[in-house]
């Protein structure tokens, strides 16, 4: 069988938020999200001239090169695969986290879930990648999908689909919510993702990212409009009273 190739952004050796231990972090290209706050925004063409073509081989290879920093037997770590959106690139990503355990690696997928769909063909794919998956990371922006769509591009009823398939097929999640004041703080809607998320049962846990507009030079080099300009950061306050409403 042919060996697919990744379209990578970049890596990062040593992450510490992306999943349980010490991560070897992998940045895909492409998304169909534009997020008004993406930090990432060099990440959302799929074809991108700086863009890394590498085989699942390679890029694994690249990856096992620091395994002594994941623990005795590989328990403190493993791979964590961002972007972007991974689930773009679905066939790269079971290729790789075959190869992953294989090797005992950990293999956790940080993801939009936009791309989901119940369709035969693509459920057949994510099915096997699920299996190889032992964490799915999943932002869930806001609830409201008037309101997705307007802060992201795209409705989340495919996402909220991923939760729920997720759960019923006992896959663990962490689900993160970026606050950003007067736009993802909506006491409402923050309640109604918290009903939504009881209705999982898998989820261990559940956090707020606070919003930084530190991205903002990002958009300027790529000659991109930042929308978010005239918003802040939110304060201590603010963000204890979303985990408060939020958090488990």
């Amino acid at each position: 069988m042919k060996e697919c190739n990744g379209i990578i952004n970049s890596f990062e050796t040593f992450g510490l938020v992306d999943g349980p231990g010490v991560r070897f972090v992998i940045f895909l290209q492409g998304c169909n999200m534009r997020c008004k706050y993406c930090h990432n925004p060099e990440t959302w063409n799929l074809k991108d001239c700086n863009s890394i073509i590498m085989s699942s081989k390679e890029v694994f290879e690249k990856a096992y090169r620091y395994h002594y920093y994941w623990g005795e037997n590989n328990s403190n770590g493993g791979i964590t695969v961002t972007g972007g959106e991974p689930l773009l690139q679905i066939e790269f990503l079971i290729e790789l986290f075959t190869l992953a355990k294989e090797n005992n690696v950990s293999c956790v997928i940080d993801t939009s879930g936009e791309p989901f769909t119940a369709e035969k063909e693509y459920l057949e794919k994510f099915d096997k990648l699920m299996n190889l998956t032992d964490l799915f990371i999943i932002d869930l922006k806001l609830f409201d999908n008037d309101k997705h769509k307007e802060l992201t591009g795209k409705s989340n009823k495919s996402i909220l689909n991923l939760m729920t398939y997720l759960s019923n097929h006992n896959k663990e999640m962490w689900i993160r919510r970026v606050l950003v004041p007067n736009l993802t703080d909506n006491e409402e809607d923050l309640i109604n993702t918290k009903k939504f998320i009881n209705t999982l049962k898998t989820v261990t846990k559940v956090e707020i990212l606070p919003y930084h507009s530190l991205a903002i030079a990002k958009y300027d080099k790529l000659g991109i409009k930042y929308s978010l300009v005239d918003y802040r950061s939110p304060t201590e306050e603010e963000i204890k009273k979303a985990e408060k409403i939020l958090c488990i």
